[in-house]
This record gives C-alpha cells, sequence and structure tokens, in this order.
C-alpha cells in the first residue's frame, strides 16, 4: 500500500494511492496528486542518518569504507514534504542533494538480531539527505552543522508499505536537476544493509514504530543553486522532487568553510 497524507480543498487527509493513479481518502473521494498539496508522509520520533553506506560514494569523496556504521541524527526541523521549499543558505559555496532509501520502523525494536530485523520494517519512503559541504570535515562530525538545516531533510511523497517492496536491495536510485539526470545507482550497492543496521542500533536504543533510517547514497552528487528544481526517484516508491530558493536577505551569511578559519 502507497499512503500520503496531504491538503485538498482545505481539509488535511490521508489517502490511498491506488492502481489508476488516483489518491483516494477515507470517504472513497479520489484526489488528482498533481492538485493536493503534499505534507509529510509520516512523523517520525527520530530520524537517523547513514554516511558512507555505498562503496561507490566512499570512493568519491576520497575515504575509506568505515568499519562500522558513522550514524547521525537527523532533525526533524529539517523536514520537509513533497513539493516543499528547500532554503539554500546565505554564502554556502557546496551544497548538494543525496537521494536515500529510508526505512520506516514497523515496531519497536530493542536487541534484535540481524536474522529477525527484517520483521521491524513497516516500510519505505524517499528522503533528499541535503548537505552544505562547506560544514563537512572531521572537525564538524557528525555534521549535525552540515545537515541540520531546516528544510535539508525532504521526504516523501508516499509511505510505501513493505509488503508492496519485493526486494528492497534492488532498486533503482535516480536524482535529477531541472530535468537532467545527476545521479543513478542501485540499493544492491549499499553496503549495510537494513538487518546489520536495525541489530547494530537496537542494541542500544529503542528503535521505535514511526522511525526513519536513511541508509546513505550512491556516487553522483553535485552542486545545487537557489531556482534549481530537484527530484529524486526509487523504483516503487514514487518521485519526490523540491525547489531550492535562496534564503532571506535578513539572514547573515556563512562563514567561510574550517579549512579558511585555519
Amino acid at each position: 500500500m502507497k499512503t500520503a497524507n496531504f491538503i485538498a480543498g482545505g481539509r488535511t487527509l490521508k489517502g490511498e494511492l491506488r492502481q489508476d493513479g488516483l489518491l483516494y481518502d477515507a470517504a472513497g473521494e479520489a484526489h488528482k496528486p498533481a492538485d493536493v498539496q503534499f505534507l509529510l508522509p509520516l512523523k517520525p520520533g527520530k530520524v537517523i542518518a547513514l554516511a558512507l553506506n555505498y562503496g561507490d560514494h566512499v570512493k568519491e569523496l576520497g575515504f575509506s569504507a568505515p568499519p562500522e556504521p558513522v550514524m547521525f541524527l537527523k532533525p526533524n526541523t529539517s523536514l520537509l514534504p513533497h513539493g516543499g521549499t528547500v532554503i539554500y543558505p546565505r554564502g554556502a559555496k557546496y551544497m548538494h542533494y543525496e537521494c536515500e532509501l529510508g526505512i520506516v520502523i514497523g515496531r519497536d525494536a530493542r536487541r534484535v538480531k540481524a536474522k529477525d530485523a527484517e520483521d521491524y520494517v513497516g516500510g519505505y519512503t524517499i528522503s533528499n539527505d541535503l548537505v552544505v559541504r562547506d560544514y563537512v570535515s572531521n572537525y564538524y562530525r557528525p555534521p549535525m552543522r552540515a545537515k541540520g538545516w531546516d528544510t535539508f531533510g525532504p521526504m516523501g511523497p508516499y509511505y510505501v508499505t513493505a509488503d508492496e517492496i519485493a526486494d528492497p536491495y534492488n532498486l533503482g536510485i535516480r536524482s535529477y536537476v531541472n530535468g537532467e539526470l545527476r545521479q543513478e545507482g542501485n540499493t544492491s550497492d549499499m553496503i549495510r544493509r537494513a538487518p546489520e543496521l536495525i541489530e547494530f542500533m537496537s542494541r542500544f536504543m529503542t528503535l521505535e514504530a514511526g522511525d526513519v533510517i536513511l541508509t546513505g547514497t550512491p556516487e553522483g552528487v553535485s552542486h545545487v543553486h537557489p531556482g534549481d528544481v530537484m527530484r529524486m526517484e526509487i523504483d516503487g516508491l514514487g518521485a519526490l522532487e523540491n525547489p531550492v530558493a535562496l534564503e532571506d536577505e535578513s539572514a547573515e551569511p556563512l562563514m567561510a568553510d574550517e579549512g579558511e578559519r585555519k
């Protein structure tokens, strides 16, 4: 099942996307996705993100594969629905998208073993884990200042239940900027998958129903600018699209990156 939260006719609704491409609300009324205002497909208690979880992306950045999962928390204030505007910080030198498979936890998990972990997966969604690269360095890891900005976590448009996806580790990933294909990969290249991640994380914290794990991005990141439109696609999950706009004039420009501070 593919579900979405949205506003139509001044009402906040939840609907199921059916084979005819329409969203059906609880009353059975049909809505064209192009005519509604999408909201977040779910409200996570927490969003846990993975860095360096695709081998090709690790090489792209010139790093080595980490010996264990590299994690950080994505603030809930960064979350943004399909169609929402991403704000480009004034003074940022390099901001880029990261198309990622989001794993939605279906029920509370604590000390779960990898062999049982798939039973705790409720479904999937698309995420765009945006980052200001100016603030990614050893000094600024975990990269909260780079990835924690308001609007830096677009998610959606749908929550797709696990039964809809036959193999979550063989899904094509594509990122477009202004219609140009910039990033293409496959979840088969993921270094650590849901079972290992859930076992690792649930050993020291409870994963609650509705929490989302962002599983990293393949190679192919590139700079986006104010005025651009980003479109993130993952097979079977739909497409997440968001425009980019420059931060308000009242905001102070970002300081120089860490290298220049030195």
